[in-house]
């Protein structure tokens, strides 16, 4: 079975907010779906967390080294693509494309096995795990609100990140995550995400310690991006000061640079994306070497339903994967099928058992986000 095309969709009209500084627009393109067809007609989707300005252009070089490949050996098709380009500079949209090409890749292998891909990954250690409603914060009064609609769909974990957090004074900080607290109730797991990785961030070492300190007051289960994504030291550092656990590592793409974090004690958790680090195939390198040094693994799914969708079976087959991101409010994760995502009455997701990532793509929606008919044609 060979690959015969590949081809790219990057999704407009009702992009969700990032919290950056320099904010996404609706019409903003960051998140690029990808499908890959075989020559006996199975086709496979992926998504990217990038541009598809950028996409297109990586697919220009990394077509050619797909096409007339075998859909049968993902791994090896997508280390030729990664050893292929080592000059374009490993680590930026190149590597970004290559995860959503992986992902693609492992979809068809799945629906040619007739089996969901989280099997072929040491087995099913779970049959569901629990969704973390995860939103940007606002000013408590309509924090709060969105927090409550939340809770009322069935949701019984939270992460509330970015907006004014750390950006105002301490006091606000604590009266933000003090609301939530109060709206969510104690029987409900609440993360806090700082949003280091915002341009110019200025959240620093000591800040980062004094609010750790606060956060376990309110028994916040872990503490995300408190520092700028490169500050190796320093966060080794609040590792070691902190009250909560820290994590990180959503902007960090392949094995090798999440290695110096993982070895330094830097990190309690780190949250790979998928749709960044080059694929699940990399993605299950980076959680086998975290498992070595006693770091969780929670997937960072800032992204599409295909995000998701990988995330759950990615969790079925990591035992400290206990959690996935599901971004609230965001059309791409809920409206890409006609099925949508169900909680059960305990705030979890049922991890699919059918074929491939096991994620059913409507071509209708891809045309609705994208003006490109004839994506899984």
């Amino acid at each position: 079975m060979k690959i015969i095309q590949v081809q790219f969709a990057g999704l407009r009209g009702a992009t969700h907010k990032g919290g950056w500084t320099t904010e996404l627009e609706p019409e903003s393109a960051v998140h690029t779906l990808i499908s890959i067809k075989t020559d006996e007609g199975v086709i496979g989707v992926g998504t990217v967390f990038t541009s598809d300005l950028l996409v297109g252009a990586a697919l220009e070089v990394l077509r050619p080294l797909l096409i007339g490949e075998s859909a049968y050996e993902p791994e090896r098709v997508i280390e030729k693509l990664h050893q292929n380009t080592f000059w374009l500079g490993r680590g930026g949209a190149v590597t970004h494309t290559i995860s959503g090409i992986d992902i693609a890749l492992w979809d068809i292998f799945g629906k040619i096995t007739g089996q969901p891909i989280g099997r072929f990954f040491g087995g099913r250690l779970r049959e569901r795990v629990m969704p973390y409603a995860s939103l940007l914060m606002d000013e408590p009064k309509i924090m709060t609100a969105n927090l409550k609609n939340l809770r009322e769909q069935g949701f019984r974990a939270f992460k509330i990140g970015w907006g004014p957090f750390g950006r105002i004074d301490k006091a606000y900080d604590e009266l933000l995550v003090r609301s939530a607290r109060e709206t969510i109730g104690d029987d409900s797991f609440l993360a806090v995400d700082a949003g280091g990785s915002d341009a110019y961030w200025r959240g620093n070492l000591r800040w980062a310690i004094n609010t750790s300190h606060m956060l376990a007051d309110y028994n916040v289960g872990w503490f995300e991006e408190a520092l700028r994504p490169d500050d190796l030291e320093d966060f080794k550092e609040l590792r070691k000061q902190s009250r909560v656990p820290i994590s990180g590592g959503e902007v960090l793409t392949r094995r090798q640079s999440f290695t110096p974090f993982l070895t330094g004690g830097a990190f309690d958790i780190i949250q790979p994306d998928v749709t960044k680090v080059g694929g699940i195939g990399e993605f299950r390198k980076i959680a086998t070497i975290a498992e070595e040094f006693g770091v969780r693994v929670i997937p960072h799914g800032w992204n599409t339903a295909i995000g998701l969708a990988v995330d759950l079976q990615l969790s079925s087959a990591i035992l400290s994967a206990d959690k996935v991101e599901y971004c609230t409010g965001s059309a791409y994760v809920d409206d890409l099928s006609n099925t949508p995502w169900q909680l059960d009455s305990e705030g979890y997701l049922e991890i699919p058992k059918t074929p491939g990532i096991g994620f059913t793509l409507e071509e209708t929606k891809v045309e609705k986000y994208s003006s490109i008919k004839g994506f899984l044609s």
